[in-house]
């Protein structure tokens, strides 16, 4: 069962700044068309290739952002919407495992610095598993993460290219007057509902 379909994806704090900006009506727009639970093909190809990825987690006051990182394939998609990743060897604070050890609820991000700015942004509900099956599947690993996961891309305008050294040119820059609209505001589920500020709207 997947533990985030039976929840809100928005609370009352996003809600407020979406009501303050007139962005409700595209942030459910989103939700509607975005949000998913199995990963599509492209993400899967992400994620597969990737070498790193960030993860926050949390427990009481204790928060904690860190990166995993391992030669691609270190991340596995062991069923749809599930991955798992090994924890190699550390520096002895396990701040992110303890952290799943009282509050499972974690944030993944995982993100292409190329010319594609590729992003997943993942909610995940994590456990951790230390039993020899799961130790076999990752050479290396003192113990492994597994995710459920809630998925939702969304836009990656303003990552830098640094495989070229290059900045996004759709940062707002004074000089440049407003910058071009990203793809997805032409969307036929989006164009009609934009912010009524927004700079693109038509």
């Amino acid at each position: 069962m997947n533990n985030f379909k039976n929840r809100s994806f928005f609370h009352e704090g996003m809600r407020e700044f979406q009501n303050l900006f007139d962005g409700s009506r595209t942030a459910d727009a989103i939700e509607k068309n975005r949000k998913h639970y199995e990963f599509w093909d492209d993400e899967k190809d992400l994620i597969q290739k990737t070498k790193f990825f960030f993860i926050a987690s949390s427990w009481n006051g204790y928060i904690d952002c860190n990166i995993k990182s391992g030669d691609p394939g270190f991340i596995k998609i062991i069923e749809d919407g599930v991955i798992e990743y090994p924890e190699y060897d550390g520096n002895s604070m396990y701040r992110t495992a303890g952290n799943i050890s009282k509050n499972p609820n974690v944030a993944l991000l995982f993100v292409n610095f190329d010319e594609t700015s590729r992003r997943i942004r993942i909610n995940g509900h994590a456990s951790i598993h230390r039993d020899p099956q799961s130790l076999k599947k990752h050479y290396g690993a003192k113990f492994v993460v597994r995710i459920k996961c809630e998925i939702y891309p969304n836009c990656p305008r303003y990552i830098p290219n640094l495989v070229d050294n290059e900045l996004s040119i759709y940062t707002p820059r004074e000089k440049d007057g407003v910058p071009p609209a990203p793809e997805w505001k032409e969307r036929d589920y989006i164009k009609n509902i934009l912010p009524k500020d927004d700079p693109h709207k038509s």
